[in-house]
């Protein structure tokens, strides 16, 4: 072959391995992830859904593309959020709990998978759990109903307390229900449950000015992408104040929360992740019955109780998933 000749055959190939890869590329399915919190304080939750995707054959970067939406806590913004993923076309939609009205408003054909923090069904994202319907389904924690069950346990861990404060977000569909069950469980143990609203970080400063002032015995943070998603200011705050505090997630009373007690949130989201590698394989979420979390875990941060002055029962260290030492 003449060297002229070799130069072309050359030239062409390399010419044509920008296209190949494009064209590699534009057959690469796409997953919206619509989020509520923000990307920082939500990175497990993230790397979780990935690890699902990782388990249903889908590796991010490789054979998927996710092209990520936080909404940052401004909830106004999810609707204007889930616009932009359905306009970009992608081939499923995974949508948190506050923003899963806002997918179903945005597509009604796209597959959404959600993480919903309350009953799907009475919210009317799904028909039933077990025969979804529509274009929905996913994993429900059902997140408000262990208000009774932390609020009891705050009061064994600190014996004699007569006061316990509620930090909810009142923007978080489920903490209606929280209030309601963790004032009726109040009145039951005879206990005083003031609420402290906050759906933004200033409202959480307030609240800790409000606690200064009151010096309730304990204090008990509600459910939500929101509150979990701020758990270092929480904590901050909480170390300041000298006071002992209850926590839904995990992840709370490993990074210096006293104790958490609730669904395993990292688990839902890696569940959310291989239904979502179904679903690019094929199925139907009509098809996929909605899964409920029920695996519960009882998180006890020792070390932040010998900071606070405080010996726990030891039949609640026994029973405790982790302790944290």
């Amino acid at each position: 072959m003449r060297r002229r000749d070799f130069v072309k055959v050359i030239g062409g190939a390399a010419a044509a391995w920008p296209l190949a890869a494009s064209a590699q590329e534009s057959t690469k399915p796409v997953v919206g992830f619509l989020n509520s919190a923000s990307a920082d304080g939500y990175a497990p939750m993230a790397a979780a859904f990935r690890r699902g995707l990782e388990e249903a054959g889908y590796a991010a970067g490789q054979n998927v593309t996710i092209e990520y939406r936080w909404a940052d806590n401004q909830y106004e913004r999810l609707p204007a959020l889930a616009a932009d993923l359905v306009n970009h076309r992608v081939n499923v939609i995974f949508a948190n709990s506050p923003s899963i009205r806002a997918a179903l408003a945005a597509t009604k054909t796209i597959p959404i998978i959600f993480n919903s923090g309350d009953d799907p069904v009475r919210l009317g994202f799904v028909s039933s759990l077990n025969r979804p319907g529509g274009n929905a389904t996913g994993v429900a924690i059902f997140s408000g109903e262990l208000a009774a069950k932390r609020l009891e346990l705050l009061r064994e861990l600190i014996p004699g307390s007569k006061t316990i404060a509620v930090l909810i977000n009142v923007d978080f569909g489920p903490s209606a229900r929280f209030q309601a069950d963790v004032e009726a469980a109040g009145r039951t143990l005879g206990v005083a449950t003031p609420i402290l609203p906050a759906s933004k970080p200033s409202e959480i400063e307030t609240a800790f000015d409000t606690l200064a002032q009151t010096r309730p015995d304990a204090f008990l943070v509600g459910p939500g992408p929101f509150l979990d998603s701020n758990r270092d200011l929480l904590i901050a705050g909480a170390a300041k104040a000298a006071i002992p505090a209850g926590y839904e997630t995990r992840a709370s009373a490993l990074a210096g929360g006293l104790v958490s007690y609730g669904a395993d949130v990292g688990d839902a989201y890696r569940q959310a992740g291989v239904y979502t590698g179904r679903v690019l394989k094929g199925e139907k979420p009509a098809d996929l019955p909605v899964v409920r979390v029920t695996k519960l875990e009882l998180v006890i941060n020792l070390k932040t109780a010998k900071a606070l002055g405080l010996d726990l029962p030891a039949k609640i260290l026994a029973v405790a998933d982790a302790v944290v030492e």
